[in-house]
């Protein structure tokens, strides 16, 4: 199959930034060309030709204009939450200037006036998402939309907010409007993909673009299969189905790639399908590693790594025995998901603390503790040697250490390595691991084909451009917008801070920076209460911090590591 580029209309459209919609804004909201095509004929319209009128609102009644506080009400630095009467706003003051826009980050709803606001930009309490105070563009992930941006004006030393009744009962915008793009995803189409695709929209690209994906559904949010296991597809969806046919992304699912021939820019799928490339973009994600003992092929034996497989589980665990092979953050975010379902959980692992490379052996423990104060059973230092069944389904673990636990169901989260077999022939550069190299600007060795997600090994700017692997959610987003920026020549570097979070019980652990190899942690707070902030050191420099009911002291780090600063030990101590 040859892709040929379509015909297309390019209808250049300003649209003010109160009206924008959430399918009409960027990440970086800057106005871009809307891409229509219309049976094969182009015209373009410019913007002379549609004038924009002064008034900024469509309908006078479509407004609402309220006083929200005096001048002096806020000091420079501040921010506060005011009610515009259809909705609420943020208030910002910083460098004697007045912003406002919404309230609430638009990936799970965390109020930003509890968030971290340094030069220019807010950044979430929760997540770590950050926008731009004067734009309310959305400059670092996870999440897809931009804030509403509203007018601010000042009369008589008060501070009047005017905004659309739509956004500000909304409290979000998205995209804007593109080169023959191409994304594979051989495993569940995920954020780097999807970011890439959008971007591409935003900043102008108006030829074909296509999404491949082993997955049946379209782009979700995966973190959830682990965090809220009975999510349904279309609950959990990053876009419905119109945003890709409005935005003319077509997506090919249940499609998996075998090879990819950079010298004539061909994908090759299984099924012996063709696909000629401009740009391609490889999301592959990883897969899951699985037991290597008797038994590992049963029915009730699961990977989590789609929707099906997570209702699944839950519909097997309810009121049943539930044992976990690996204490990763799959592993204990099931366990915790299923501890008040399951007649019984218990979680198998080979370290002797949970998290111990990750979150240091006393978080570890403390972790540990919350569970066994929730029902979950450890049984640590040991692994699965059979798995034994009765009538053709699961009924024991048995462990090396020669304990036998009843299981009707067993969850795998032994860790995972990047899905990139089907490149081995391809020129592409694979390390030692598996894992595509790419640079600053997730470019491979090859001319044309970027890489980006879990697959990937880059360079972080926070250690000094060590190439590392980042497996998480924000990080992914990033990886695909900074690729889509330089497949239009942007020329435009990765330097973001890791971020990730993990739930548990109804509570957080949040983390930001890049932990490998830490030598020491200087934890403050009280870790039996839950109640802690712990700086991971490597020699006299914070490299990482966690927290647990600390808001929002991880999005301080990070804006502190996101400037270029450094943090000593003796900072902290």
């Amino acid at each position: 199959f040859w892709v040929v580029p379509a015909v297309e209309v390019k209808i250049e459209v300003v649209i003010p930034e109160k009206e924008r919609s959430k399918e009409e804004m960027s990440p970086n909201g800057k106005a871009s060309p809307l891409i229509y095509k219309v049976n094969g004929t182009a015209r373009h319209y410019h913007l002379e030709e549609h004038p924009i009128a002064s008034n900024p609102y469509h309908n006078p009644k479509d407004v609402v204009e309220a006083s929200v506080c005096h001048v002096k009400d806020l000091e420079n630095g501040q921010m506060r939450e005011v009610d515009l009467g259809c909705g609420k706003a943020l208030l910002i003051k910083e460098g004697g200037e007045f912003h406002a826009v919404g309230h609430k980050c638009p990936h799970y709803g965390a109020p930003l006036v509890k968030g971290v606001l340094s030069k220019g930009r807010v950044r979430c309490p929760w997540h770590g998402a950050c926008f731009n105070i004067s734009t309310g563009d959305i400059e670092d992930f996870p999440g897809l939309d931009s804030l509403p941006r509203f007018q601010v004006k000042i009369e008589k030393e008060k501070v009047y907010i005017r905004a659309s009744k739509q956004f500000c009962s909304k409290g979000h915008r998205p995209l804007k409007a593109t080169y023959t793009g191409l994304s594979l995803s051989p495993s569940p189409l995920g954020a780097a993909g999807l970011v890439c695709a959008e971007t591409l929209r935003q900043e102008g690209f108006s030829d074909r673009i296509v999404m491949c994906t082993l997955d049946r559904h379209l782009p979700y949010d995966r973190p959830k299969l682990s965090k809220s296991m009975d999510s349904h597809p279309e609950q959990i969806a990053l876009r419905p189905k119109e945003f890709f046919c409005t935005y003319d992304i077509e997506v090919l699912t249940e499609m998996q790639v075998a090879a990819v021939d950079v010298k004539s820019k061909i994908a090759v799928f299984k099924d012996g399908f063709k696909m000629e490339y401009n740009k391609l973009l490889i999301a592959t994600g990883n897969t899951p590693k699985t037991l290597s003992c008797k038994g590992k092929e049963m029915e009730n034996v699961f990977n989590i790594r789609t929707p099906e497989d997570a209702n699944r589980v839950v519909k097997l665990a309810t009121s049943k025995n539930v044992v976990i092979v690996g204490a990763s953050f799959l592993g204990m975010e099931v366990a915790a998901y299923l501890a008040e379902r399951a007649h019984s959980v218990s979680l198998v692992e080979l370290e002797h603390v949970p998290f111990k490379k990750f979150f240091g052996e006393r978080v570890g423990r403390a972790v540990m503790k919350m569970f066994e104060n929730n029902r979950v059973k450890f049984y640590m230092q040991t692994e699965v040697s059979e798995l034994r069944e009765q009538e053709g389904k699961l009924k024991e673990v048995v462990l090396k250490s020669g304990k036998v636990l009843r299981a009707d169901v067993c969850v795998v989260g032994v860790g995972a390595v990047p899905a990139t077999g089907f490149l081995k022939q391809s020129g592409i550069n694979i390390d030692s691991k598996g894992f595509i190299v790419v640079n600053k600007m997730m470019q491979t060795n090859i001319p044309g084909v970027f890489a980006a997600g879990d697959a990937v090994t880059f360079p972080l700017a926070l250690r000094n451009n060590k190439k590392v692997n980042v497996p998480h959610w924000q990080m992914a987003h990033m990886h695909g917008r900074i690729a889509a920026l330089n497949m239009l020549a942007h020329g435009t570097e990765i330097s973001a801070v890791p971020y990730l979070w993990t739930a548990m019980f109804g509570k957080s652990i949040r983390y930001a920076g890049h932990g490998e190899g830490f030598d020491d942690v200087v934890i403050q707070g009280d870790l039996d209460e839950l109640k802690f902030v712990a700086f991971y050191t490597k020699s006299d420099e914070v490299v990482a911090v966690a927290s647990m009911n600390y808001d929002p002291i991880v999005s301080k780090v990070a804006e502190v590591l996101a400037a270029g600063r450094t943090i000593r030990k003796r900072d902290v101590e």
